[in-house]
């Protein structure tokens, strides 16, 4: 059975190799709107769903896509990808302002197809992150090293920035962008009489 992955992300790309040894990546071309009427949950997790439906409808046969989204929010603003390094800048104290914490929240969704059967499932998961005291030249410094430009909110807790996070509530997995025993809950559930793991004779 085919699994696919509907991301381009290196980081879930490594996060599902923890537990399938074998999947293709093809990248979804869905576009992300974000829905304000939503919660962010259902915001992120309706994202998901586009995703993995976007590669789902340009497949056939047995196989199972997954598609996956993240937000950063906090006090229910939602923190994108930082248009310059003074708007990353200006995301970074505001995270640090007040009680410094926000929430990353992760969508997840898998379509599986087998034999003709399918299944969907639509999730998510949330993980509290607590920051530190961040100086103006701490922020500069890491703003130095390039790699904020091209994450929500302008940093990423499994680079160099994690020197500034106190500590996280939740999942680490789904911190990063997949929440992978969530995916490897539902691969264990039953399509007919037998689940994934038993196809794939995983695990």
């Amino acid at each position: 059975m085919r699994i696919i992955l509907a991301s381009q992300s290196p980081r879930r790309k490594e996060l599902l190799s923890l537990i399938v040894p074998k999947f293709e990546i093809m990248v979804s071309n869905q576009e992300e709107t974000l829905n304000e009427a939503l919660s962010v949950e259902d915001q992120v997790t309706e994202i998901a769903y586009a995703k993995a439906k976007n590669v789902y409808d340009r497949t056939e046969g047995d196989r199972i896509v997954i598609g996956s989204d993240t937000i950063v929010t906090k006090n229910g603003k939602i923190y994108g990808k930082p248009k310059n390094r003074n708007h990353a800048k200006e995301m970074i104290k505001e995270l640090i302002t007040g009680d410094k914490v926000h929430k990353i929240i992760t969508g997840l969704s898998v379509i599986i197809e087998q034999d003709g059967k399918i299944k969907e499932y639509k999730t998510y998961d949330t993980v509290k992150v607590y920051l530190k005291d961040i100086s103006d030249e701490e922020i500069e410094k890491w703003l130095d090293t390039g790699n904020a430009m091209d994450k929500a909110a302008a940093y990423g807790i499994q680079n160099e920035f994690c020197i500034h996070v106190e500590k996280i509530e939740g999942n680490y997995t789904s911190a990063l962008g997949l929440p992978i025993h969530k995916v490897y809950d539902i691969l264990k559930c039953p399509i007919g009489d037998v689940s994934v793991w038993d196809i794939l004779k995983i695990f």
